[in-house]
Formats: structure tokens, sequence, C-alpha cells
């Protein structure tokens, strides 16, 4: 990679949510220890296209740069991947960068992530508590349950998963395996367990666990490792006892 002057990004863009996507192919001179947002921000610096043609500068999210955010989650050669620890001596070229399929697209890179957000909403993904005065220190997580519970904790809402995801599609109302993974998060905490019922009547509707086709493309894609359809397991689990006990009132 060293004997390479230049790095060749092919670019899906869009003006804007209206618009049609298009491609447009840049020629970025290589850097050793380049990631993908430093490619970009060349782009930004210089905003000249492979044909030399003045255009726009290319448009995209990023906030920690350390895979911590999950705000500049994008299709890199084919797969969701956080483009700040995508590393361009890694990657084979040209370099072919996306924004997620899954989201609307708003202008370039840059995607509309609220359903998603909804969809946390939707599973009560927080534990209510009244901050009006002091509730003292609250009750202790048994250690085991506080190890795979940190692991899922680390979800930054990159939406990886959910690109990943083949039942997760514009047919679909699947609200996907990150939302999902949360409920049992805090339905495991000692006072998130207060609302279980409520998480799990929400994930026992449409759009919820039973849309979930197993594919575990979920795990192969998650940057953080979480070990996502071991908790959609659990899930069903969890809504099955739940289910009885709505039979049996």
């Amino acid at each position: 990679m060293e004997t390479n002057k230049y790095i060749h990004f092919i670019i899906t863009r869009q003006k804007d949510a209206q618009s049609s996507p298009y491609t447009e192919e840049f020629m970025v001179p290589y850097r050793s220890n380049m990631n993908i947002i430093s490619g970009l921000m060349e782009i930004q610096k210089n905003p000249v296209n492979a044909k030399g043609e003045k255009t726009t500068p290319v448009i995209w999210e990023s906030v920690c740069l350390e895979e911590v955010c999950g705000a500049c989650s994008m299709v890199i050669n084919g797969k969701p991947h956080q483009a700040c620890s995508s590393l361009i001596d890694q990657l084979e070229q040209p370099i072919h960068i996306a924004p997620l399929t899954s989201f609307p697209v708003m202008r370039d890179l840059v995607i509309d992530r609220s359903w998603m957000f909804n969809a946390l909403k939707r599973v009560k993904a927080w534990i209510p508590i009244d901050g009006t005065h002091d509730l003292g220190p609250g009750p202790r997580m048994p250690e085991k349950t506080r190890q795979w519970a940190y692991e899922i904790s680390k979800c930054m809402t990159c939406g990886c998963c959910l690109e990943a995801c083949p039942n997760v599609n514009e047919k679909s109302n699947f609200i996907g395996p990150a939302p999902l993974a949360q409920v049992r998060l805090f339905n495991e905490h000692p006072t998130g367990a207060m609302h279980k019922e409520e998480r799990l009547l929400a994930i026992m509707g449409e759009g919820g666990l039973t849309s979930c086709g197993n594919s575990q493309n979920c795990v192969e894609v998650c940057p953080k490792g979480i070990p996502l359809t071991t908790s959609l397991a659990a899930l069903n689990r969890q809504t099955t006892i739940q289910s009885i006990k709505n039979f049996f009132g």
C-alpha cells in the first residue's frame, strides 16, 4: 500500500431526501494510517472529483472518532462499518462508500435514524425513576448478570445490525435486534424489572420479536461484538412465559 500515491473512492451521493442517488469518484492523496473519515476530510478540503471537476463536499456524520458514538456508520465495500475504525490499509480498492440503506437518506452519507430511536421509545429502553428526591443506593445486580448486561450496554445505536438484518426492510415493520436487546438489558436491571411486563408486551406485538428470522447477521457485523442472538433467545423464553401468564390471567 505504501507504493500507492492515491486512494480511489467511489461514493454514493444524494443531493437531498427527494433526489435520486448517484456515484462520484475521487482520488485522494495517500498517507499512512488513514481511516475513512480522514479520506472524507481530504475530499472536504479539496472537493474535486476524479475527472478534475469541482464538486460539492461530501456530507457525512461523525462525532467521537473512536467507535463510541455510532454516528459514522456507512456501507463500506458492501458491508456496514464504522468509518472511524475502518482503516484504508485494510480495505480493497477502489473503496466503495454508501449510506446505510435501512434508513432514509437526508443527504450523501447522512441518514435519518428517527425510526430506530422511536423503536427504543416503543420498548421503553430506559429506567423510569422519580428524580425529585434522593432514593438512596439502588439494589445490587448479581455479578454474573452484570457481566453480560455490560456487554449489551455497549450498544451505540450505530444501526449496523439493522443494516445487516434481512428482516429490516421497507416491507417490514420489524424493530430490529438493537432495540430488542435493550429490552433484555433493562428488564434484568433490579429497578428496570418493575416495568418488565410492559416491555415484553411491547415486543410481542406486530414488528416485534416474532419478526426475527434468526439469520444471525447482526452478531457478524456488530462493531462491539454484542451477543445479540443470545439476547433474542432469552427474550423468546421470557415472552413465552409472559404469554402463558396472559392466557391464565
